[in-house]
């Protein structure tokens, strides 16, 4: 008998947000969804009270990490992490906050291990988890940190990209406010964020030669450096270095004219230089169907690309396209061989 595909492990989240719900009715559909086998960490309670309160015939089951893929079929594997929780769907809860971080934390541990083939994660609310530890900007640096604890030796910068059906894009600075990101688009940066970039698309999406599209920092990529330096300074110098590396880079664009769809059939990636500049599109063209990815780091994690949607936790209004997306990504990426 062939052995049993090892199974995705998913953090829970946010407990009051929109996490269970998504766990819940991506596993409830898992068949239509085509989706391959996972398991949650978390509390059991929680998940059956919440999958009461959707009135969804899930079967939870208590679980190990290496018993899931054999329950995934009849059941919702559960790996008891942390106390019980009560369940308040849209009431934010401090208590749950290291319930929250030990999930993730434990995820890690299963890759790390060799029980779990790739981590998905639910959306968290950061600032709830301030107070307990957590003094990250988001998920992409706390991975990173983990990354470093548990690979010690292999080196670990982990990159922000939102990937859908027709755009990916990757921020070179990410949770910062937008008055600090002149001072941190540095050349170095641009140039490490887009070597990242360039091997994960190789080594992990299967692109041979990725072309990627580097954004200017300023209106009309500053105009010769009439309406500001840094894309002349520091942006320009960047796409300079990597090109004498051999690899396709473009740039800078004015971000204004790169996103229409005969811009987009240009590139396979672009690079933006802050948060918002290359989000807001991304979200805007597949809102509902991409996938968080986080580069850089030597094991797979996917997320959806939105929040805890705490208006809708536990009504079974939650959209799970994102997170069903992220789901089959996250099985893709960590097994190419299978497709």
């Amino acid at each position: 008998m062939a052995p049993l595909q090892k199974p995705l492990a998913v953090s829970m989240g946010e407990p009051a947000g929109i996490g269970p719900d998504l766990v819940l009715q991506s596993w409830a559909n898992r068949k239509r969804l085509k989706l391959p086998p996972f398991y949650v960490r978390g509390d059991v309670s929680l998940f059956q009270s919440r999958a009461n309160r959707l009135e969804l015939d899930v079967r939870i089951e208590s679980s190990a990490p290496d018993q899931a893929a054999g329950l995934f079929a009849k059941s919702l594997p559960v790996v008891q992490t942390g106390p019980a929780l009560s369940d308040r769907p849209g009431e934010e809860q401090a208590d749950t906050a290291p319930s929250v971080i030990a999930s993730i934390e434990a995820c890690v541990e299963d890759i790390r291990a060799g029980q779990a083939s790739a981590l998905v994660t639910a959306p968290i609310n950061k600032a709830a988890l301030y107070g307990h530890g957590f003094s990250f900007p988001g998920h992409t640096e706390f991975l990173g940190a983990l990354a470093t604890k548990h690979w010690p030796g292999e080196p670990a910068k982990p990159v922000m990209m939102i990937a859908g059906p027709e755009l990916m894009v990757v921020p070179v600075t990410i949770h910062i406010p937008l008055k600090d990101v002149p001072a941190a688009v540095t050349t170095d940066l641009i140039v490490e964020t887009a070597e990242i970039t360039a091997t994960d698309l190789k080594t992990r999406f299967g692109y041979a030669e990725p072309r990627i599209a580097v954004c200017g920092l300023n209106p009309h990529a500053g105009e010769n450096g009439s309406m500001g330096t840094e894309d002349r300074d520091a942006i320009e110098p960047a796409v300079a270095r990597l090109r004498a590396k051999g690899l396709s880079v473009s740039g800078p664009h004015p971000a204004d004219t790169l996103f229409h769809p005969a811009a987009r059939a240009q590139y396979d990636c672009v690079l933006g230089m802050y948060h918002d500049q290359v989000l807001i599109p991304a979200k805007t063209i597949g809102f509902d169907d991409s996938v968080n990815i986080t580069l850089g780091l030597p094991f797979v994690r996917t997320s959806p690309d939105h929040g805890t949607a705490y208006d809708v936790a536990g009504t079974g209004m939650a959209r799970i396209d994102s997170f069903a997306a992220s789901l089959r990504m996250a099985d893709v990426l960590a097994n190419p061989d299978r497709y």
